[in-house]
Formats: C-alpha cells, structure tokens, sequence
C-alpha cells in the first residue's frame, strides 16, 4: 500500500506542477511539502519522513478536489468524482491534420479563426475546416501557422505576419529568450518572448519587443496554459529598407579615413 507521500507525490505529478508550486498551491514552504516526500536529513545520513498534518491535507484536498479516502489508501479516484478532473498540458497536439500520404499537414490559423480557436484547438472537425498544406522542410515534429495581430512584437514581427511554430511537448522545454505562440484560456492566442519559470514558479513570464511602453510584461500560470509553439520560421509583408544609405556611410568613412592618413604624411 502505498503511504502519504507516495500519495502526494502523485497528485503533483497528476496536476503537472513540481514541489515548489504545488507548495504555493496550499499555502505552505517547498521545504515542508520535500520533507513529507523526501524525509528530513537525520545525523545518522538517513532521512525520515513528515507526517502532514491536518491543516496540509485539507488545503490538499480542497485545492485540489482530492477525494480524502485517495490520501488515506481506502480508494484508488484520486479526484472526487463530483468534479470534473482539470485538464492538463498534454505533450502531443490533440488535434492534428494529414495528406493523402499520411504525413502532417501544417494548420493555418488566420485573425479571424482566433477566438474559434480557443475553443476548436482540440476538435477534430474544427481543426479539419481550417486551411492546411504541405511544407516539406517542416518535418520532425507537430507545425502550425499563426498570422500575427497587433503590434506588440513589432521590431521583429509585425501585424498580418505569419510565423510558423512547432509545438512544445513539455513546458520545461521552453528556452528563456525564444519566441513562442502561447495558447491560454484567459490570453487567448499571443506571440511573446518568454522567460521559463515553471519549475521555480510555475509560471512563464511572456515579453514584448514593443519597448513603446504599451505592453507591459505580465506572468502566465502553467496551468492556464493549452498550447505552446515554438517559433521556427516566419513570412512577413515587411520589406528591409534599401541598404544603400549605409554603403554610403561606408564610403564616407572610409573617405575620411584616407583624408587623415594622407593629412599625416
């Protein structure tokens, strides 16, 4: 039979968080919920385990729904059967699109298939009447086509861009300083620099490179996120201003270079 921190142990894992913001979850130290799991250090090296007392497993259970007789080894439901079990980050897309050949079409999701999004991401039919096609240098892994809206990540994308993102199969993946497209059920569809908080803080810190001060950084829960995709490759309507101002720069720098050495000698 498995004891009370196998039990925890679990619940944390089942609810995708670690001991850090499992322990912000019910109000009490990381140190307090490692020593239930872990045990504390002892002077012989050995470690003996906490016994959580009463006001832990109540904030356990009502935080999370538990059902008490899971804690105590008198049932195998971990979540009480009146509640519907929360959704988690999934490690695969729960909708995806294929060819005639079998192989992974990319999904486009356009401004105006947003908000139907949200709701849609994990319908197949909702999924199958949104455009896709075929990039054959897309390959290893689960693509999707977002076109940018609004200005927030302007200086490097901007608004009716496409990027082209990869999805993230664990959040723990996510790379401080990358670009992502993050799903959530309060933010909808954003494009953000993302700083990876999640094991320290269960969090992700989403960014803008608009530094025009009308987007400020904000935080986001793991557990508000559905979807994350890792941009890899963008198209955009923008063209690069032509170069030839700064060849002429060159030209004059280097102009004045040769003045002065021919002034010395």
């Amino acid at each position: 039979m498995e004891g009370i921190a196998q039990k925890v142990r679990a619940i944390i894992k089942e609810f995708n968080l670690n001991n850090y913001s499992f322990s912000k979850r019910i109000g009490v130290t990381s140190t307090t919920i490692d020593s239930i799991i872990n045990g504390r250090p002892q002077s012989d090296g050995s470690r003996k385990k906490t016994k959580p007392g009463y006001d832990v497993l109540m904030s356990i259970i009502n935080e999370f729904s538990i059902n008490p007789d899971y804690l105590f080894g008198k049932d195998d439901q971990m979540v009480r059967s009146d509640v519907r079990k929360p959704e988690t980050y999934s490690g695969m897309p729960q909708v995806v699109a294929v060819n005639a050949t079998g192989n992974e079409n990319v999904v486009y999701v356009p401004i105006k298939a947003r908000a139907g999004y949200l709701n849609g991401y994990g319908d197949t039919g909702y999924i199958e009447s949104l455009p896709s096609f075929n990039m054959p240098h897309l390959t290893n892994g689960t693509y999707r086509c977002f076109e940018v809206y609004g200005n927030s990540m302007v200086r490097t994308f901007f608004d009716g861009d496409l990027v082209f993102g990869k999805y993230v199969e664990s959040l723990s993946d996510i790379k401080d300083g990358r670009v992502y497209v993050i799903v959530s059920r309060d933010d909808g569809i954003v494009l953000k620099r993302v700083i990876n908080r999640i094991d320290e803080r269960g969090k992700l810190i989403l960014k803008s490179d608009n530094k025009s001060g009308n987007y400020p950084t904000y935080t986001i829960d793991a557990q508000d996120i559905m979807e994350v995709w890792y941009v890899t490759m963008f198209a955009s309507r923008q063209m690069p201003e032509p170069v030839d101002i700064y060849d002429r720069l060159h030209e004059l720098e280097s102009q004045l270079v040769e003045l002065r050495e021919a002034m010395r000698n």
